[in-house]
This record gives C-alpha cells, structure tokens and sequence, in this order.
C-alpha cells in the first residue's frame, strides 16, 4: 500500500499536492471579485461585501478583519487609504467569508445528488528525472461523489484538513497505486 512522499522531488520530478491544485480548481469554480483589491474598484467591491448586512460585518470580524466601523466608512467614501496591511486583511476577510457562503452551494453542484462530478488527474512531471527512476504514472479519471470533507476544509483554508480530505477520501478510490497521486501537474473537473 502506498504511503506519502517523503521527499518528493528528490530525483527531479516536478508537481503540487493534489489538494493544492484541487483547491485552486475550486477557487476558480467561484465568482471571486477580478479586480485587485490594491485598485480603489476593487477595495470597493471587497468593502460591500463585506459590510452590506451586520451579518457580513460579523463574518468579516470573524475572518481577521479588526478595523473599526469609522475606519470602514472612511475607505469607503475616499477619506482615508488603507495600508498595505489592511488590505492584506481585507482581501484575507473576503476570501474567507465568500469560500464559507458559496460552500453549500458548491457542495450540491458537486455531489449532484450522489451522481458525482468527473475528476481528471493528470500526473506529475517526470521529464528531468532519470530513466531507472521514472515511475509508471498515467492520466486517470474518478467520479467523485462525495465532496464534504474537501469542500469543508477548502471553506475554512484549512490545508491540513484539505490534504487529509484529498489524500484518504478522494484519492484513495483511484485503487492500490493511489499514493502515486499526491502530487500532480493538474487536477481537472467542473460543476
């Protein structure tokens, strides 16, 4: 039975954790603001979001936003420039709260009523790894029908919980060469 990889890319071979590339997957599956939050369009957007209801306002809180309500009303009407700091909590805050309340959402486009989504693994990169160590990895697909545990860590940027997820309920199905699959060039699939 395959284990992790200890050292991976020891002998040249070129990839990311599988729940890395599954997640950015999801993030693109999401309608994020395209607009950089450096841009004042794009704080504007972030800010109503974020503040639009006291419920908004309190995931944001809850996200790492610590900026007082007077600071928030002053951004937003061009009074006073976010540092550089609050920006980086600002777009951390809307990341956090937008992944949590489009979830469940995901999460049914996904599962589809137990029919499942069709995931591609295409594999790691093992061109810059000599022959005697090049390993038989080829490009697979696996309808995943449960997605819970992914969709939940990915909402919570909880990477541990994420490659857990990936690692023993996604991947282990694609059978006893499975441990072959933590790390891939790309991870494919739509809802």
């Amino acid at each position: 039975m395959p284990d992790r990889n200890m050292e991976f890319g020891k002998f040249g071979a070129q990839g990311v954790k599988g729940y890395e590339a599954a997640a950015r997957q999801l993030d693109a599956l999401v309608e994020f603001i395209a607009t950089p939050v450096t841009q004042r369009r794009g704080m504007l957007a972030r800010l109503h979001y974020l503040t639009r209801s006291e419920r908004a306002k309190t995931a944001a809180r809850a996200a790492g936003l610590n900026v007082t309500d007077r600071t928030l009303k002053r951004w937003a009407e061009g009074k006073a420039a976010p540092s550089k700091k609050s920006l980086a909590q600002l777009e951390a805050a809307y990341l956090q709260v937008r992944r949590h309340n489009v979830a469940r959402h995901l999460l049914q486009r996904l599962n589809k009523d137990g029919r499942g989504t069709r995931v591609e693994f295409h594999p790691l990169n093992q061109s810059q790894v000599n022959r005697p160590h090049v390993r038989a990895v080829s490009f697979r697909t696996l309808n995943v029908r449960n997605w819970e545990r992914m969709v939940e860590a990915w909402a919570a940027d909880d990477d541990e919980a994420m490659d857990a997820a990936w690692f023993d309920d996604i991947t282990a199905d694609l059978g006893s060469d499975y441990g072959a699959y933590e790390y891939v060039m790309n991870i494919g699939f739509a809802a």
